[in-house]
């Protein structure tokens, strides 16, 4: 009797028990908190500093030309639509931190560029996970690359809120402006172009402020999405590319180049 009261008591006590499995990631992917998904140019900044449709009208009547950026958000893009509908020029995600590529990268990027598209491949910036030339090794190997073609835009970082944490990534402006000069150095190194810079201006002067400036190499993709664009981040003058909002007539964002079509294939040739 007392052998079948402690089987029972043996038998609750295993019923009670809740066996929790450790995820592991697959080789070579990044760590990420459960539940996250892959990150878009402004998915942060509309969070941070309010939403993308805000603005209501294309806020430039001069000199702009209208274009987008495409990440796996909008899957496999109807390119023949854009550029109907007016769209240029596009950057498209390639790659996130060192474990992340865009599963429609081919498609998006091939396809922009079979309708005449001047396009450029972009990078989701994670500086608290690796450094930057680590980095930039890995955007340019996967979709990064730059050719004097007039077709291809050089490759952009995208620099905005930590999705996952501290809003500066825990690091001092001085130790943000050293990531993104290491980023920099390498994909010259790399492709022979400065990056573009994606961000908006609040995040930057908040992150990296003056401890460096780019404005002299690296061309400006500024998102604020607003009929007027404003200030523009510390250390530079003008901006190259507007984000003005994060959904209109094209697919993904909505863009703006400061200049004709003859400059925008000048930035394209370098």
């Amino acid at each position: 009797m007392a052998t079948h009261t402690r089987l029972r008591t043996m038998i609750a006590r295993l019923g009670a028990l809740t066996i929790t499995l450790a995820t592991v990631p697959a080789p070579g992917a990044e760590a990420r908190p459960e539940g996250a998904a892959d990150h878009f140019a402004g998915s942060q900044i509309a969070k941070h500093e309010g939403p993308g449709r805000t603005a209501r009208h294309r806020p430039r009547a001069g000199a702009a030309v209208p274009g987008m950026d495409v990440s796996s958000h909008q899957g496999d893009v109807d390119w023949a639509k854009a550029w109907a509908d007016g769209a240029r020029f596009a950057y498209v995600k390639a790659t996130e931190g060192t474990g992340y590529r865009n599963p429609n990268f081919a498609q998006q990027y091939n396809g922009s560029h079979r309708v005449g598209m001047i396009r450029g491949a972009y990078h989701f910036a994670l500086p608290d996970r690796s450094d930057g030339a680590a980095q930039a090794e890995f955007f340019a190997a996967n979709g990064g690359g730059w050719s004097p073609d007039g077709k291809t835009l050089p490759g952009a970082v995208d620099l905005e809120y930590n999705p996952y944490g501290d809003t500066c990534y825990g690091l001092s402006q001085a130790g943000m402006g050293a990531w993104v000069r290491a980023f920099s150095d390498r994909l010259v190194l790399r492709t022979g172009r400065h990056p573009t810079i994606y961000t908006s201006t609040s995040w930057w002067n908040r992150c990296v402020g003056e401890a460096d400036r780019f404005g002299a190499t690296s061309p400006l993709w500024v998102a604020h999405y607003a009929d007027q664009l404003g200030p523009l981040p510390h250390g530079w003058d003008y901006e190259t590319i507007w984000q003005w909002r994060a959904a209109g007539r094209f697919p993904g964002d909505q863009n703006l180049f400061n200049g004709d079509d003859g400059q925008l294939r000048r930035v394209a040739l370098g």
